[in-house]
Formats: C-alpha cells, sequence, structure tokens
C-alpha cells in the first residue's frame, strides 16, 4: 500500500506543480489534490526536498513510459517525414491534457534543479526509446557526430515545447521539419 499511497501521491503533486507553480507545491496542497487527510504526504515525504525528489522520480518514470510507448506504436523510422510525424505527435502529447500538466511541471523542476544536485540528477536526460530511435534514424542516414546532433535536435524539440507552452499553440510542421534538415545537413 506505501507504494501505491507514494504514487498517488506524487502524481497529486505533479497536478499541484503544474496548477499552483513551485511556491504553490505545499504538503497541505498536495493532501487536498489527493482527498486524503491532512498531514498524509507529510509522513510519506517529510520535507519539502523529499516531496520533489518523489515528483521528479514519478515524472521521469511517467516521461520514459510515455517514450516507450510512443517507440512500440511506430515502426523504425525510415524517412525524414516519419521522423517528423513522431516528433509532431510527442509536442502535441507533451502540450495537452496530463502531457501539459507534466511538461509544466517538468520545466518547473528542471529550473529548481539548478540549486539541487539530487534533483539534477534524477533530470538528467537518460537513454531513452525516443533518443535511441532518433539516433538509429540520423546513423542509418550517414549523419556523423550522431549523439551530438540527436543531443541537439532533441533539445531544440524541447524548447519548441517550452515556447509552446508559454506562448500558446502547437509547434508547427515546418519548424520541425527545419530541425531535421539541419540534423540531417553535412557540415563544411
Amino acid at each position: 500500500m506505501a507504494t501505491d499511497r507514494r504514487t498517488l501521491l506524487a502524481d497529486a503533486a505533479l497536478g499541484v506543480l503544474a496548477d499552483e507553480g513551485a511556491r504553490g507545491l505545499t504538503h497541505r496542497a498536495v493532501d487536498r489534490r489527493a482527498g486524503l487527510p491532512s498531514g498524509t504526504t507529510s509522513a510519506y515525504f517529510r520535507t519539502r526536498a523529499a516531496l520533489l525528489t518523489g515528483l521528479v522520480t514519478r515524472l521521469v518514470r511517467l516521461d520514459q513510459a510515455e517514450l516507450r510507448a510512443l517507440a512500440e506504436e511506430l515502426a523504425p523510422l525510415r524517412t525524414a517525414g516519419e521522423l517528423v510525424d513522431a516528433m509532431l505527435r510527442l509536442t502535441r502529447q507533451r502540450l495537452t491534457g496530463e502531457g501539459r500538466s507534466r511538461s509544466l511541471a517538468r520545466y518547473t523542476c528542471a529550473v529548481e534543479s539548478v540549486r539541487d544536485p539530487e534533483l539534477r540528477e534524477i533530470l538528467v536526460p537518460r537513454e531513452n526509446a525516443g533518443h535511441r530511435a532518433v539516433r538509429e534514424f540520423l546513423a542509418a542516414h550517414g549523419v556523423t557526430d550522431v549523439e551530438r546532433r540527436t543531443h541537439t535536435l532533441l533539445t531544440c524539440v524541447d524548447g519548441l515545447v517550452f515556447d509552446r507552452l508559454v506562448s500558446g499553440g502547437e509547434v508547427s510542421r515546418d519548424a520541425l521539419e527545419g530541425l531535421v534538415a539541419a540534423a540531417l545537413r553535412e557540415t563544411p
């Protein structure tokens, strides 16, 4: 039951962080969001740091599951258009519904991690299905310096998601096509 309760509280904390920001993330706010008695969150996550660590750990697990599911649904990427389609789908998932809440929480936690090495270690980009798919696509297309280009491409896509969270709207297909074309372009 403890694991289920921790997951419930971490999910509630994600919702609070997304809706109310870092200042709104309190043990009481998480108790209210989870529909649990006052004091429950502090019994499982004694400090704010522990709550943030639990929240970030859950966030990373959810993100990894999202990327695995997307990779399983898509055949290996063969064309630039297929890669753009996959990135467009991911950006839409990250800008709507639960994905939007997770994105808001992710960026808030990223800022918090600047001053918290433990959070930063949990949030550090890890090997995942999305990263692998992009790296394999670029390698199959003869791109040199695959790791650097994969990192640059995915960082740019992440930046576009952040921009759309702040400014509203969707990530455009044209923007993603430009990023993929740049990643495939040979440098002199």
